[in-house]
């Protein structure tokens, strides 16, 4: 499978993080959790993407919440993907996948299997009962392709803090209260369960992975299905906040190179204005420097994807850059959907 390079550009709507996992041995030993793996694996969704802009592949782990199709993935696993296809373990179905909306900084997006009907749905517990040394296995998708991947292991720590920083764009986010557990999590494992000895899905692993890598790593982490849920259900209500996002990511088509700009200096550098884009139409043009958009400064590519999460198709902004001159320009662009 391609693998992304550094050098690569960005489309300012996505810190592209696509799963892009080695092909590994597929099953790790989980003897003491078999029957909770039957219990759950039916309701395990394995994701295959297809990211265009970075001629790209990627392959990440989903949770069938409802029969109908919706489920739970981390954001990650799904963003910038310009085609999804969901394989439902427990019937063996494909089907195509739509992005029901996300919350880019909990690392969490809900999906929907189009013209799904009749699925096996995960068992859920209360990730607030979860203790340390806890037996528990991570299934998902570390083998793309084969059967689902199944990582053992017990609970470490709770409460865990890290940092998610994607080596693209330098843009991170701090992703707080996660699940420790000591298994080789793998990438392709990214947004699927963590099982604990009763059958119950206590967690949504969240795996490094080629371009979303953990500072520090060496372990598997989850987010709590409690936290996880939370942000569903907000998403299936239609209600959008700060972090919450409804339906794809919005588009302002830039292209923002990494590492090679002041971290001191204000605004995000444009190294590509994609052509008949939003940004293009505003004037916008390869080497120019936005500084704002409708007022907010921006100091870096993460408050750039922040800000424009904020933001729906169709929103017109104004935007205020500095161009190859220095002279400080305004424009207006109108927002388009992502893929």
């Amino acid at each position: 499978m391609a693998r992304l390079h550094w050098y690569r550009l960005l489309i300012a709507f996505a810190a592209v993080m696509a799963l892009v996992a080695p092909i590994r041995p597929a099953i790790a030993g989980a003897a003491p959790l078999d029957t909770a793996i039957s219990t759950v694996e039916p309701a395990v969704v394995q994701i295959d993407t297809t990211i265009d802009y970075q001629h790209a592949v990627g392959a990440g782990t989903g949770i069938v919440l409802n029969p109908n199709g919706e489920v739970l993935t981390n954001f990650h696993v799904v963003q910038g993907a310009d085609v999804m296809t969901g394989h439902n373990v427990g019937t063996g179905q494909s089907f195509p996948m739509d992005l029901l909306g996300y919350d880019r900084t909990h690392d969490i997006a809900l999906v929907q299997l189009r013209g799904a009907s009749g699925l096996p749905v995960a068992p859920l517990g209360n990730s607030d009962t979860v203790s340390v040394g806890d037996l528990a296995v991570a299934i998902g998708n570390a083998n793309p392709g084969g059967p689902p991947t199944r990582e053992a292991g017990t609970i470490t720590q709770l409460n865990r803090t890290i940092e998610a920083k994607d080596s693209l764009t330098g843009s991170s986010d701090e992703l707080n209260g996660l699940i420790e557990v000591a298994a080789n999590v793998r990438a392709g494992d990214s947004g699927g369960p963590l099982v604990n000895e009763a059958g119950q899905v206590i967690g949504v692993t969240t795996a490094a992975t080629v371009n979303y890598r953990f500072a520090p790593g060496g372990k598997g982490l989850a987010i709590p299905i409690n936290q996880a849920l939370a942000i569903a259900d907000q998403i299936r209500s239609r209600v959008p906040s700060d972090t919450v996002h409804i339906g794809p990511p919005t588009l302002l088509g830039v292209g923002v190179a990494a590492g090679d700009q002041d971290p001191d200096a204000p605004g995000v550098v444009i190294r590509e204005a994609l052509r008949g884009g939003p940004a293009d139409q505003a004037g916008l043009v390869d080497g120019d420097i936005l500084t704002s958009i409708n007022g907010q400064r921006l100091n870096s590519a993460t408050e750039l994807t922040r800000i424009l999460d904020r933001y729906y198709p169709g929103d017109v902004v104004d935007l205020t850059w500095i161009d190859r001159t220095g002279q400080q320009r305004t424009g207006k662009a109108t927002l388009v959907a992502g893929p």
